[in-house]
């Protein structure tokens, strides 16, 4: 019976850790193809929406946009195999950037994005890879030299760290963070290209990656300070949608002519300093609570020049570990004083603006941290502070792995839908199942249904083990909810058009425990509606999704299970079903002759089928 496999990694948090300063995105119009250079290639065109089924390769079914319709799917569908021809190449041109969009691949496909045209991350149907290479999907793909000897002209390539790809037919999201080359005046390039960040389906897949030059397939082997968005054209079907960005080519605000002076003593609010003698005083280069030799009970405030070149609305954010603190810049208080962090916008103009920081230390066991972080008009989030790692935030992390499949049971913390209140819903008796397959889930014992899956990388425990520990653990791969709040695989109904119940009142329901088989799978069992039920869910052998079996004793008239829930649920061939806008998919393998029936309920639609005895059904994702 295989519990639990722990991996400790020592690793030091970030300077600011989660707080991040967000910038305002614009979009790339996608009612018609005017955004992109001609002549375009007639692999591309602008739909309403897209399909791609299971069962044929490099293929997709469109509908059709109708005139002035905004907010269209940009699709390619390839014929020619003409690189020059049928790669589609953005007007924009960009240099440093934040780029992401949807998309979603047919069966088999390959397609990917250049970032300024030269470097390549890739869009590939990588359904079910378990070990993720330079090819598949979100890795960046290998540069290419035919000098060097057969065999070994590819090099470079950087797998993604792990599959979070979805099935073909699904919706994906790839958000990329880039930084472009730099040069000297001469031309000379002075240091690489990096993607800062790359998340795929919400997991990151890259962090701080150096590309030392163009990877295969870019238009030019020259790199250059900008250059356009290329979506690959020539390879497979692919929709792509939702193309934002965000430009980061101003200049960033530096300080200058800091002073600063210390004072001791407990400090916990807004200090008035007329009158106060400080123990010390001098002048520093940088912003730093280094300054202080006092390892506890001292403030320090710092004066001196924000140089502002490029006029708007700034964000600061500051950390102030172990106390208190505030800011003002131009005279302006950045929010009231605040222990830890403290973050506010200010809009400036250009110039030399008066610049104030005060931090308090006044909790003994902290080491004595001071960090501020700045984004403003394209201008990338970047540290005022020396990058340092506070011993206060160094954490190994606890991760479960799944080599065998694995059982770990802990609270979860689900999302809540935009409808509800509150941020999270917390599973107090959650259990979750890893495999092999790199498929996991997470069963309610409190509801009998499962509530989440996800492909990837099995379960972080940090939350639940560190120090006192809450009792949770997180996903660390790309998660699917199903359904939002937590309620009843079964139940039963009055009618087909019944309310599904909310709660378990009334439906007796009573869980009955898990019995493992060989391999370490388990049967959860529990009464409900005056039924016994077995509840078998497993990894599919090709680590496509889930099966579930549903076997029902005694199941009696008007028992329903409810399969699916979301904004929207689409059929498909092979009693296939998109659920929640093309999210995940539920495949309906046998029902004993029942028929599902898709219905609205409070403003959500949901799928349901009678069940007479046993049910069975895949979860695809």
């Amino acid at each position: 019976m295989r519990i639990a496999s722990i991996l400790t990694l020592s690793v030091g948090s970030c300077l600011l850790g989660s707080i991040v300063l967000a910038q305002t995105a614009s979009k790339v119009p996608l009612n018609d193809l005017s955004a992109f250079r001609p002549p375009v290639s007639a692999n591309w065109r602008i739909a309403a929406d897209v399909m791609a089924d299971l069962n044929q390769p490099n293929t997709v079914q469109l509908k059709p946009a109708t005139a002035g319709a905004t907010g269209g799917v940009l699709v390619c569908t390839p014929a020619s195999k003409n690189t020059g021809q049928a790669n589609l190449i953005s007007t924009l041109e960009h240099g440093d950037a934040d780029l992401e969009f949807d998309f979603m691949m047919a069966k088999g496909a390959n397609s990917g994005v250049y970032l300024q045209g030269r470097y390549e991350v890739q869009l590939f149907d990588s359904w079910g890879v378990t070990v993720p290479k330079s090819a598949d999907v979100g890795s960046i793909y290998e540069r290419w030299d035919d000098s060097r000897p057969d065999g070994k002209q590819g090099y470079e390539g950087h797998p993604a760290r792990q599959n979070a790809g979805k099935a073909p037919g699904l919706w994906q999201h790839l958000k990329i963070s880039f930084q472009a080359p730099r040069f000297d005046a001469s031309g000379k390039k002075t240091e690489n290209a990096k993607i800062l960040r790359a998340e795929l389906n919400g997991v990151l897949i890259h962090d701080n990656v150096d590309l030392s030059g163009p990877t295969r397939g870019a238009i030019s082997a020259t790199e250059a300070a900008r250059g356009p968005l290329v979506f690959q054209g020539d390879h497979g079907a692919v929709a792509i949608r939702n193309i934002s960005y965000t430009l980061f080519d101003k200049n960033k605000p530096r300080l200058t002519n800091l002073s600063y002076m210390i004072y001791k003593g407990q400090y916990r609010d807004e200090v008035s300093f007329g009158g106060m003698a400080p123990e010390s005083k001098g002048t520093s280069p940088v912003l730093s609570a280094a300054v202080s030799r006092i390892p506890n009970d001292f403030l320090v405030r710092y004066t001196g020049t924000l140089h502002v070149e490029d006029p708007g609305e700034y964000t600061f954010a500051m950390n102030t570990a172990g106390g208190g603190g505030q800011l003002r810049v131009n005279g302006q208080p950045l929010g009231k004083w605040s222990d830890n962090n403290q973050s506010g916008k200010a809009t400036l103009p250009v110039g030399d603006l008066p610049f104030e920081a005060i931090y308090s230390k006044y909790v003994e066991w902290n080491r004595p941290d001071l960090q501020l972080a700045v984004s403003g008009p394209g201008i990338r989030q970047f540290m005022l502070t020396p990058a340092t790692i506070s011993e206060q935030g160094e954490t190994d992390p606890i991760l479960v792995t799944a080599e065998g499949n694995t059982i770990l049971r802990s609270f979860m913390d689900l999302p809540r839908t935009k409808t509800d209140q509150g941020r999270t819903y917390r599973v107090t008796h959650g259990i979750s199942v890893g495999s092999p397959e790199q498929v996991h889930y997470t069963y309610d014992a409190d509801f009998g249904n499962v509530v989440q899956v996800w492909r990837g990388m099995f379960l972080d425990a940090t939350p639940m083990w560190e120090n006192r520990g809450d009792g949770s653990s997180r996903p660390m791969g790309a998660v699917n909810y199903l359904g939002g709040k937590p309620q009843l695989a079964l139940t039963r109904l009055a009618s087909p058009q019944a309310p599904w119940p909310t709660d378990t009142m009334g439906s007796g329901f009573r869980p009955k425990g898990y019995q493992l088989d060989d391999k370490d799978r388990p049967t959860f069992r529990y009464m409900t509606a005056g039924a016994s039920v077995d509840d078998q869910i497993q990894a599919l052998p090709d680590g496509h999704g889930l099966r579930r079996q549903l076997t029902v004793s005694q199941p009696g008239a008007g028992l329903y299970a409810r399969l699916a829930a979301g904004t929207s649920i689409e059929a498909m061939p092979n009693n296939t079903y998109l659920i929640d806008g093309k999210s995940y998919m539920i495949q309906l393998n046998e029902a004993g002759g029942a028929q599902p029936v898709v219905r609205t309920s409070n403003g959500a639609q949901e799928l349901i089928i009678p069940v007479s005895g046993k049910l069975t059904y895949s979860i695809l994702f």
